[in-house]
């Protein structure tokens, strides 16, 4: 009788055995989560190189005898072979996040410890934009090539879309209309982490709006048109910024009103052009 109640005093109540199972369970997505992105990943970088190596093939099979001009040939060859391997890599990265539907989640508020699916959803996404940056970032940076990516990425776009800087992240939470301009070394992402908890809100910038080198942008922060953001300047989560005015300083507050643009002086003259 003594062992009987030794042995059930051992054992587990039933809220650790909850707890032990929603330990497995977490533990057994996050390995799941890992061996789906070292999959996913592989076949990406594997196809990504192909176009690069087949090129390099093609400069290799050239009549050429002389060691040195066959040298010379194969070494012009690197750029347009990693070229090929850089744009690639975007184009299948971008294509891998729509497939497998990794996006961060819209407007969330996710504990950490709970290593749900949408936070390991996020993660993959964000680290396969990582390498994105990593590996194909630095030579397209700037470029219509780079916001190409960024919309098959999920960003929302508009036209004449100016981007500086490679820390602009969480594409899928990006909205951006016409004539937005992005200064290099601006942080901004649809993301944050407060107290172990992610927390995802879009990034609403109008038509027109600049925002200055070195400046942040936190979630749910929403810009009017024409609106400018001073170089280094924070602008706190969830703000909401006029339009046609200047805001500086940490954190940000509106200056002076901007200047008007020709077209909204003018609307006809505008809508004639």
């Amino acid at each position: 009788m003594a062992a009987q109640e030794q042995g059930a005093g051992n054992a587990p109540s039933g809220r650790e055995s909850r707890a032990l199972r929603s330990r497995a369970s977490a533990y057994a997505r996050v390995t799941w989560a890992l061996l789906t992105l070292f999959l996913v990943e592989s076949v990406i970088f594997g196809l990504a190189v192909l176009p690069g190596a087949l090129f390099l093939e093609w400069h290799y099979r050239w009549p050429v005898t002389a060691f040195w001009a066959r040298v010379v040939l194969l070494s012009m060859a690197f750029i347009p072979a990693y070229t090929l391997f850089a744009f690639s890599l975007m184009m299948l990265s971008a294509a891998a996040m729509k497939i497998t539907g990794w996006r961060p989640p819209r407007r969330a508020e996710i504990p950490l410890k709970e290593l749900s699916w949408p936070l390991l959803d996020w993660g993959r996404y964000g680290v396969a934009f990582h390498l994105v940056r990593v590996f194909a970032g630095t030579l397209f940076r700037t470029t219509p090539v780079w916001t190409l990516y960024m919309r098959a990425n999920g960003a929302k776009l508009g036209k004449r879309v100016y981007i500086n800087s490679l820390e602009v992240s969480d594409h899928a939470l990006l909205e951006f209309d016409d004539d937005v301009v992005i200064g290099g070394g601006v942080h901004l992402s649809g993301h944050t982490f407060e107290r172990g908890v992610l927390k995802t809100a879009p990034v609403r910038l109008a038509r027109g709006v600049t925002v200055g080198a070195g400046a942040v942008v936190e979630i749910g922060v929403e810009a009017g048109p024409g609106c400018q953001i001073g170089a280094l300047a924070f602008v706190p989560k969830y703000s909401h910024l006029d339009g046609n005015s200047v805001y500086v300083g940490i954190p940000v507050r509106k200056l002076t009103n901007a200047e008007p643009t020709t077209e909204d002086q003018n609307p006809a003259a505008a809508a004639a052009s």
